[in-house]
């Protein structure tokens, strides 16, 4: 018998969980003051190319690859100048989401493992608008760790 363990797409959930996160997610992003400059006023586009990718990322149909090539996520990003202070808001919007969708306990903490460690490689900006080379030690160095429960706070500890 050829069985394959389950991916953590498939443990969120699938394509609906995936969609339903991307929708969610960016409904908080559309009303915070720090990340909504970064985006475009339509959503549409972003969202699904949020969606593709988080499919890929978390083990389900390779559909972003297919559609824009490889991922390549920190050069797609370059043209946004993304400091620390967003990645913190970004995670800080994923994670409330993640829990909105009903993604908690030991899931909750793989996904966000996962995507504290791809935010903060997007970060190609100093808080004070210093371009970046390339990650730094100081900013990598120390990722927040987040609460997987509302009553605990979204806050990172």
């Amino acid at each position: 018998m050829d069985r394959t363990a389950p991916t953590l797409y498939d443990l969120a959930g699938g394509a609906s969980a995936m969609q339903a996160l991307v929708n969610v997610f960016y409904d908080k992003v559309q009303q915070n003051k720090v990340l909504r400059p970064l985006f475009p006023d339509d959503f549409d586009d972003v969202k699904k190319r949020q969606y593709m990718f988080l499919t890929q990322f978390f083990g389900g149909p390779p559909l972003f690859s297919q559609t824009y090539g490889a991922p390549m996520m920190r050069a797609r990003h370059m043209k946004a100048a993304i400091a620390p202070r967003h990645a913190k808001e970004w995670l800080a919007c994923m994670s409330e989401s993640l829990q909105e969708v009903g993604i908690q306990g030991p899931l909750f903490d793989v996904m966000m493992d996962r995507f504290t460690k791809a935010g903060y490689q997007m970060v190609n900006h100093t808080d004070e608008g210093a371009p970046l080379v390339a990650p730094q030690a100081a900013i990598t160095g120390h990722l927040p760790q987040f609460r997987r429960n509302r009553e605990d706070g979204d806050e990172p500890r």
